[in-house]
């Protein structure tokens, strides 16, 4: 059932088993592995059902560091950032979960074997009809890998989500669920607890139409996002003046994204059919559970980050295109104002050695351009606070200070000289590395638009905001869902996680409303 929370009267008391702040990938996945069970659930969705930019602005906050669009990069309806990510999909690597020597704060509570069965879950949440990661066979009519050279570096691939509009594709199942109501246009102004500070005691809540209502939840989930998640605990400042879950000055520190550079080099190929058509394109293969939506791309290999103390980087090639001997000479006079076009010198150098024989219509080569995204640092100085502005609702905006340190662009540079070192190894291609070298840096060339790590997990309270559980360090019945719990962001796409973590959340929490448990000790 979905309920307009302008609609409600003023005052209203609204007491449930569970309330989902938020309902974007986290928050649905849990609500579903809740539906039809005799769980009370109250969904809480600041949005409507379509996108609003009134409540959109609600994003919008103050910038310290790295320029960052914090307005864009998320969308504040039903269904969250589902409702426009581009269905990129991968598992974090064992090793990301490892506590690493040469990575400062890294190292989570969970293991990538605690999460594998929920990865797998995860898949069918986010139709995705393979599980084949990183088995080239399993796509070989695609092509097959470049045989580069070394351990370094190694293909792995991305599956993809259609992508999974969540608020579309599971709205009739949140609809239908007897034991669940969602209330749209309802923003949670603050998590209140008890005196002592221990558990929730109730949501105070507000519409921008002025309509003051209260939920109280035996057990509360935090799902709405990697940097609301952090803002909404900060602003639950009337009981624990730094906020709930901050007695260790942790909630909003150690930010991060994943830094984009969308030029960082330039791949020469002898031929163009040595490079499979699944590095090139998103490939379309037919399976007989239906088509599967796959792309090949480069990662560094475990052996080559533990040896060298690397951080991860993904690379993906964009469109190839022929560069031909006789006809680079007059280019800068045939396309003086097309910089495409144009080829440097040392370029054509390289691409005349990469084979003995030039290929039929004179070409030397294949060029390809490539992405890259690369792993972050944990910093706690990379951090969220809160604005001294305030939005619609009279509450404090954010203010993020999103910082790059000069080992994230020296572990990236680094990354990309061992590709460049694989390539020329295999001889049928070479590199030119065009990320400069730098003694800062301050700017991002580009972003994934994923916000990590600012309620991180951690064993520890003076390191982490939340337990091996997902729970609130200091209290009984405040959880938290979403990419801010990421001790570290590995190098892929987080919404696979997200909702592996989600679907194991859901699980504890029904195991423990099936036991009877106390809220006191979920």
């Amino acid at each position: 059932m979905f309920i307009d929370g302008r609609q409600l009267p003023e005052g209203t008391l609204i007491e449930t088993d569970l309330a989902i702040i938020g309902a974007g990938a986290a928050g649905i996945s849990i609500a579903l592995e809740l539906a039809g069970t005799g769980i009370s659930v109250a969904l809480l969705e600041s949005g409507g059902l379509e996108f609003d930019a009134e409540t959109q602005d609600l994003y919008e906050g103050e910038l310290a560091g790295v320029n960052y669009p914090l307005t864009s990069s998320r969308l504040r309806y039903f269904g969250g950032t589902t409702n426009h990510w581009g269905g990129w999909c991968r598992p974090f690597e064992p090793l990301d979960f490892e506590k690493r020597d040469w990575v400062p704060y890294s190292g989570w509570p969970i293991t990538r074997a605690d999460l594998d069965p929920y990865y797998t879950r995860a898949l069918d949440v986010c139709q995705i009809r393979s599980s084949g990661f990183d088995d080239p066979s399993e796509w070989a009519e695609g092509g097959a890998p470049m045989p580069l050279a070394g351990d370094e570096v190694e293909t792995r691939f991305f599956l993809y989500s259609p992508p999974t509009r969540f608020g579309k594709k599971y709205r009739p199942d949140i609809e239908n669920a007897p034991n669940i109501t969602c209330y749209l246009n309802s923003n949670v102004l603050e998590i209140v607890p008890t005196e002592n500070g221990a558990e929730v005691d109730h949501l105070r809540m507000g519409t921008l139409s002025g309509v003051r209502f209260t939920v109280r939840p035996r057990v509360c989930v935090l799902a709405c996002g990697g940097i609301e998640n952090a803002r909404v605990l900060l602003l639950s400042n009337s009981v624990e003046s730094a906020g709930l879950g901050n007695r260790n000055d942790v909630v909003g520190r150690f930010f991060m994204e994943h830094p984009h550079v969308p030029s960082p080099a330039t791949f020469l190929v002898s031929d163009l059919n040595l490079v499979a058509n699944w590095y090139r394109n998103y490939t379309r293969v037919n399976r007989d559970t239906g088509n599967v939506v796959m792309r090949g791309c480069l990662m560094m290999s475990e052996a080559y980050l533990r040896r060298t103390k690397r951080m991860g980087t993904v690379l993906t090639f964009a469109p190839s295109r022929p560069i031909l001997s006789e006809s680079v000479a007059s280019a800068e006079e045939a396309a003086p104002n097309d910089p495409g076009a144009l080829l440097h010198p040392k370029i054509l150098q390289l691409a005349r050695s990469t084979t003995s024989t030039p290929a039929e219509g004179d070409e030397v080569g294949w060029r390809f351009g490539v992405g890259c995204a690369s792993e972050q640092e944990p910093n706690p100085a990379s951090r969220i606070t809160l604005s001294d502005k305030k939005d619609a609702l009279g509450l404090p905006r954010t203010r993020l200070d999103w910082r790059l340190k000069k080992s994230d662009r020296d572990n990236l540079r680094a990354n990309l000289e061992a590709v460049a070192r694989a390539f020329g190894g295999w001889g049928e291609g070479r590199v030119q590395v065009l990320f400069p070298e730098r003694d800062e840096w301050t700017e991002a060339e580009g972003w994934g638009n994923h916000h990590l790590g600012s309620t991180r997990m951690a064993e520890d309270p003076r390191h982490g905001v939340v337990d091996a559980n997902c729970r609130v360090h200091g209290m009984s019945n405040l959880f938290i869902a979403g990419s801010s719990l990421f001790p570290t962001g590995a190098t892929v796409n987080p919404t696979l996680t997200v909702v592996a973590l989600a679907l194991r959340l859901a699980d504890h929490l029904k195991n423990g409303f099936a036991a009877g448990t106390p809220s006191s000790s979920f």
